[in-house]
């Protein structure tokens, strides 16, 4: 493929290209000496699991792997423990070493469903930073001013709102640019909210007499809700290894505007066919249906997608309970069991405190009937179902 060709399909859904010019220059040279680019993007493990916002940008790694280049997965297990400051307007708590490593191990199980392995260079920034001593420092925050951190936005907001700036948070975008330094990254991808951290990337490497990389930006995916970016902690995402049930059902809950930015995001549908929804020529309940079923098909495979699709139809079409609800044989050691514990023993919560926001969020049904109170203790006798949001359910068995 040439690096014209290659270059229309890099430029396909970014925003940001800085620059264009020195982009088709690098794939000449590549495409010349037979050396692929080394393509960067870093992932911060701040929280367990991959969503789909996640695989807006993993994609566009997987496009350059198709066209023979180098990719770098960056694991940024150093940079977590100071967190991101972008887009808060107060200073993220940082996390506890054991945190970020069992976030990182999950990342990288997980990005394989969808870059190749074998083509895939995984690397931790705390590899080179954890060598760095007080003085290394010093000279890397050297190079660059104070004027120009408050340059970004989320900063020079802070700053004129009066909101505290921690010093440790202007050294996160030099740390993330000093990654590409160490990487001689000659193309950096991230999000549109990353723009400023990637251009200091550029110029750190200027100031260390190296070639300055390319950024490229891809858009921020909205989350369920379609007002916020999605994210575990606002509990708007979509896991990418989440049940294909949650998935398809999860898809199936958007709006129809939100449909056609995951159907143009997240898909390769012609446009055409996104064109048929906008102009209503397309029934928005079909158009979510196929969205929905290639999105679980993509990570759970055919059968599981149409097993997801039936269910959902099941439940939420015929208004019947599925027919394969999880059966659970508890033996209980009192009469009665309070009903966070026995969600978290049957699988629908993670934790005691997470089925206690569940119940109290009106999320959890015992035998149908909608239980709000957390001190809610149910008879460990016979049988109860217990279902959680529109999708999750168990039937509890208690065996004495």
């Amino acid at each position: 493929m040439s690096p014209e060709e290659q270059l229309k399909i890099i430029r396909k859904r970014t925003v940001d290209l800085v620059d264009e010019r020195e982009l088709l220059e690098r794939l000449k040279e590549s495409s010349r000496t037979g050396k692929p680019l080394r393509i960067k993007a870093g992932f911060d493990p701040t929280a367990p699991d991959l969503h789909l916002g996640h695989t807006v940008l993993i994609d566009k790694l997987k496009e350059f792997q198709a066209l023979g280049h180098h990719v770098i997965l960056l694991i940024g297990d150093f940079t977590a423990m100071i967190g991101d400051p972008t887009g808060r307007l107060d200073t993220r708590p940082p996390l506890t070493r054991e945190e970020v490593e069992r976030n990182a191990r999950t990342y990288t199980e997980q990005v394989f469903k969808i870059l190749d392995p074998d083509r895939t260079e995984v690397v931790f920034n705390s590899q080179w930073m954890s060598q760095m001593n007080a003085q290394d420092l010093i000279q890397l925050a050297s190079r660059f001013t104070v004027a120009r951190m408050l340059e970004r936005d989320d900063f020079k907001k802070r700053y004129t709102q009066g909101h505290s700036i921690a010093i440790h948070e202007f050294l996160y975008p030099l740390i993330q640019g000093y990654d590409s330094c160490v990487l001689k990254a000659d193309v950096e991808l991230g999000g549109t909210d990353q723009l400023f951290n990637l251009l200091v990337g550029r110029a750190l490497q200027r100031e260390f007499g190296e070639r300055p990389q390319v950024v490229i930006t891809m858009p921020i995916l909205e989350g369920t809700d379609g007002v916020q970016k999605m994210s575990k902690s606002t509990g708007n995402y979509i896991g990418i290894t989440e049940p294909p049930e949650e998935i398809y059902g999860k898809l199936m809950s958007i709006s129809d505007e939100l449909m056609i930015r995951y159907y143009t995001l997240l898909t390769d549908v012609d446009d055409p066919y996104i064109e048929d929804m906008k102009t209503g020529r397309l029934h928005p309940r079909d158009a979510k249906k196929r969205l929905a079923f290639e999105i679980t098909r993509r990570f759970w495979g055919k059968r599981a997608a149409h097993r997801a699709e039936e269910r959902f139809e099941t439940v939420f079409v015929k208004k019947t309970l599925p027919e394969d609800i999880e059966e659970i044989t508890i033996e209980p050691r009192d009469d009665r069991i309070w009903l966070p514990r026995l969600m978290t023993m049957a699988g629908l919560s993670s934790s005691n405190s997470e089925a206690i926001r569940l119940i109290e969020q009106g999320g959890v049904r015992v035998d149908g009937n909608r239980v709000k109170e957390r001190t809610t203790e149910l008879p460990t006798t016979g049988v109860l179902l217990l279902q959680v949001g529109k999708r999750r359910f168990r039937r509890i068995v208690f065996k004495r």
